[in-house]
């Protein structure tokens, strides 16, 4: 028994987002809520995960990935699109304001959340490539609450762990927003060594 929950935990790590997969008593099925199709494993095809040779291993993976179950390498950030959608999330947020468009998130953020963890390395690229096209916007000239929702949103959407964090500061005056993910904060939680204390966190249920 504990076998096979190591042989699921495994599987899990490697599915799509949209694929959840359930132990049976004969094996295990893949739900794949995305195409709404189910894919059945015999119990002897799950315990290949933990237990069967490399190049089952990659069979099965290879196998996962044909019927859409698996990503492949995931891509990178690339900066065109990431300068187009701070823009956009800048100009949403002066049309209709910061706090309707946090109400909004959850239909541009899905639920959903991977079993693995964001790499530092991930998060660190967005980062990047987020604070890059900000400065040198005239448009959006470092405006923290773009930056936040642009990361936050890029990084649900590919079924990645973070939250968005409103926070306050009261000497002087002033709120800040960041999101965290993978253990970085973009933009930076406490800039210019200001610290900021959370009044809001949204996750759109990805915790």
């Amino acid at each position: 028994m504990a076998e096979d929950s190591d042989a699921l935990a495994a599987m899990e790590k490697i599915l799509s987002p949209h694929c959840r997969v359930t132990r049976m008593s004969d094996g295990a099925l893949i739900a794949d809520w995305k195409r709404t199709r189910f894919l059945g494993l015999a119990t002897t095809e799950v315990q290949k995960f933990t237990s069967g040779i490399p190049e089952e291993r990659a069979e099965l993976v290879t196998g996962l990935l044909r019927a859409g179950c698996a990503p492949g390498r995931r891509k990178k950030y690339p900066d065109a699109g990431v300068g187009r959608r701070l823009s956009g999330v800048h100009l949403l947020i002066r049309t209709l304001g910061f706090g309707r468009v946090l109400r909004l998130l959850p239909l541009a953020a899905p639920g959903y959340v991977r079993a693995d963890p964001p790499s530092a390395e991930e998060v660190g690229r967005l980062k990047r490539a987020v604070l890059s096209h900000s400065s040198r916007s005239w448009l959006v000239n470092g405006d923290c609450k773009s930056e936040a929702v642009t990361a936050f949103v890029l990084l649900r959407r590919r079924g990645l762990r973070a939250v968005l964090h409103v926070g306050v500061r009261e000497h002087p005056f002033a709120l800040h927003a960041w999101t965290d993910s993978g253990g970085l904060c973009i933009p930076d939680s406490d800039p210019r060594g200001h610290a900021f204390t959370p009044v809001l966190s949204i996750d759109c249920g990805g915790q």
